[in-house]
């Protein structure tokens, strides 16, 4: 019988204000659809921000002009893992876009904010200026950015940071950013092969292109006790992939049949291929995202959904496990914090 253990999710506490906050939307959101104002009535604007710092204060929201209707209300994680599954929650249970009204839970691409003129804190750059050397980086799937603007040798480097975060957020989206810029920095040299930012969606494209289906990373390491190790990762492993899934399952499968490395072989091995394959990989709400095996044991670890009943699926598959005791357990992890060391 499998050991199986449940915890809290942090979905079921941000449930109530969410719905609390659709049952009051209709109202304040013919209000500000009634403005014919860019800038929202600080009645209201303050009145709105009270009902999303309910759900989670360190949401970041904005109004803005919309694509499919005349606005759009956007609830975002701010940059906060922990907080993309509490964004995108509140985006299912939205009502249909209409006329007046789209949501979104991720900031999309804004083309024409990179020629916009903004003011930081009293001094006001033209985005326009703005140059990023750009280097990919096919070992993690990411693009490194060296961003550069000619008063950058004017600002403290944390202004430069959130200026040049802004830009990338302009030319692609929070999503993508998310799933694919790594490393940013400033500088206050332009650097030789610098392009403008409305370069960088192709070739975040390509590399998307090159990484449209997933693959795995296999490395060897050591276990506690000195023996050989193997680790299998998911390739792109990306967070933002998958939104709603923060919850995470950790499988540990002990096996028979092993070399004298301790590492298996068939039939064990052939066993632990096909309960990955034909078992764990078919839960719906559920993505396996790395294994690691060693010392006569293979350890699964799993992310799902915890409203998706993925959890309790993946017990009964350990159940029927019949070269040793499985165990199971679960724990409430929104940032995916237990495996950032296999995060790329």
């Amino acid at each position: 019988m499998a050991l199986f253990r449940r915890r809290p999710s942090r979905s079921a506490s941000v449930a109530p204000a969410i719905a609390e906050f659709w049952a009051w939307w209709p109202e304040v959101g013919r209000q500000l659809a009634e403005t014919s104002s860019d800038e929202l009535p600080e009645d209201l604007g303050e009145r709105l921000m009270a009902r999303i710092q309910a759900i989670h204060p360190e949401l970041s929201w904005s109004v803005r002009e919309g694509a499919r209707a005349r606005r759009a209300l956007i609830v975002s994680s701010g940059g906060h893992a922990e907080l993309r599954g509490v964004a995108e929650r509140w985006l299912r249970a939205a009502p249909e876009a209409g006329p007046d009204w789209e949501f979104l839970s991720a900031f999309p691409p804004a083309p024409d904010d990179l020629d916009a003129a903004v003011d930081f804190e009293g001094h006001e750059l033209d985005l326009g200026h703005v140059s990023l050397g750009l280097r990919v980086d096919g070992r993690r799937a990411r693009v490194d950015i060296t961003a550069y603007h000619p008063d950058f040798a004017f600002l403290p480097d944390e202004a430069r940071a959130v200026i040049a975060a802004h830009v990338l957020t302009a030319a692609l989206g929070e999503d993508q950013v998310a799933r694919w810029i790594g490393a940013v920095n400033t500088v206050t040299e332009r650097p030789l092969d610098a392009l403008p930012p409305s370069s960088l969606p192709a070739v975040v494209d390509q590399l998307a292109q090159t990484h449209a289906a997933p693959s795995w990373l296999t490395g060897e390491g050591r276990t506690a006790r000195g023996h050989p190790a193997l680790i299998a990762v998911r390739f792109p492993l990306r967070r933002v992939d998958f939104p709603l899934y923060e919850q995470h399952i950790v499988v540990g499968l002990p096996y028979q049949h092993s070399g004298p490395d301790r590492l298996p072989v068939d039939p064990s091995g052939a066993s632990l291929r096909g309960f990955a394959d034909t078992g764990l990989a078919l839960v719906p709400g559920a993505v396996l995202v790395a294994h690691e095996t060693g010392d006569d044991q293979r350890v699964f670890h799993l992310y799902a959904d915890p409203e998706s009943g993925a959890a309790a699926a993946i017990e009964q598959l350990a159940a029927g496990w019949s070269e040793g005791r499985a165990r199971v357990s679960t724990t409430s992890d929104p940032s995916w914090a237990a495996i950032e060391a296999y995060m790329y």
